[in-house]
């Protein structure tokens, strides 16, 4: 007998917590962005056929700047390498669907390292980021230099000559002069990832049906864009398939470390998203809203997880226990 007591040896033990989920699933962080990666290969085969081999020189540069500045800050910092994960290529080609094919390969970089070192890598890496990568690069970008970032080049094919041209977002008001035809197959001027309406709709149906991403995301989001767009008197399908809005509502607000938990709060996320774009559109200085939208929303997240909880198992049971309880008192 040592004479120890065994519940103080029990009380000095430390209490170690694991986070939800613990349950073990095939879906790893690697599987899950390389079906991001699969939706999202038409939308850029859609960009090097619409604005030539300039947007997929842009696409490597970003996809390659961002695993790269990611596999560097875990080699620096000693700590075991993430960029195989394909989170930060995922990074990238969001970042490139946000520009156009005409912006210099040095602005592309620097957006790379606001979105994988500034908001990614010092907040604690994947999954502890307070916004989506992508949507903070663009934005940067948009800030510093807003006049590279409107210059657009007219679709042509991968072979012909482009003309460039200084111009607004393909949401200025002559925007809704434009065919179905043309907003779907993107025959239009505007930033890589938001001229093919057709292919960021396939990309999106195949992560539905992959499960990478649940419905009431993207359903939301675009229903609250629709219902304004009825009632203030603007053109629905160009509100859909143009703009930002298909790519964000897909691909962007539905990013896991960024939106929130439950379905509910996901409800209320994309409502918000959904509002905040349309007040940007309809009455903004700003012809596109979907990105600072998002953003926005994003440091939200925290107080609709608290106020969007879901009930514990046998929850309800208890609840009901203290209501009884209450009333009998």
């Amino acid at each position: 007998m040592t004479g120890v007591d065994p519940q103080a040896q029990v009380n000095e033990r430390p209490l170690v917590l694991l986070t939800a989920p613990q349950l073990v699933s095939p879906m790893t962080t690697q599987v899950i962005m390389r079906d991001v990666l699969i939706a999202l290969a038409p939308t850029m085969a859609a960009a090097g056929i619409l604005f030539g081999l300039r947007a997929l020189l842009v696409c490597a540069v970003a996809v390659g700047s961002c695993v790269g500045m990611e596999w560097l800050w875990c080699r620096l910092r000693g700590i075991p390498n993430t960029a195989d994960d394909l989170s930060a290529a995922v990074t990238g080609l969001l970042l490139a669907f946000n520009v156009p094919s005409t912006l210099p390969l040095y602005m592309v970089v620097l957006g790379s390292f606001v979105a994988i070192i500034l908001t990614k890598e010092l907040f604690g890496g994947i999954g502890r980021n307070f916004a989506n990568p992508a949507v903070v690069g663009r934005i940067f970008l948009a800030v510093a230099f807003p006049v590279a970032m409107t210059t657009f080049v007219a679709p042509g094919h991968i072979l012909s000559p482009v003309d460039v041209v200084s111009s607004a977002t393909p949401l200025a008001p002559t925007a809704e002069q434009l065919s179905l035809k043309e907003l779907l197959l993107g025959t239009h001027m505007g930033v890589l990832g938001e001229t093919c309406s057709l292919t960021l709709i396939l990309g999106g149906i195949y992560l539905l049906v992959r499960r990478v991403i649940s419905w009431h995301t993207p359903a939301a989001y675009l229903g609250t864009v629709v219902l304004l767009s009825l009632l203030t008197g603007h053109e629905v399908l160009p509100q859909l398939l143009s703009g930002g809005l298909l790519m964000g509502a897909f691909f962007m607000a539905t990013d896991y470390t960024t939106s929130p938990a439950t379905i509910r709060g996901k409800v209320v996320f994309a409502i918000g998203c959904g509002l905040i774009t349309c007040l940007i559109r309809f009455w903004g200085n700003l012809n596109e809203g979907v990105a600072y939208s998002i953003l926005f929303m994003n440091l939200l997240v925290p107080h609709i997880d608290a106020l969007t909880p879901n009930t514990p198992i046998g929850g309800e049971g208890v609840r009901r226990r203290k209501r009884g309880g209450k009333d009998h008192e």
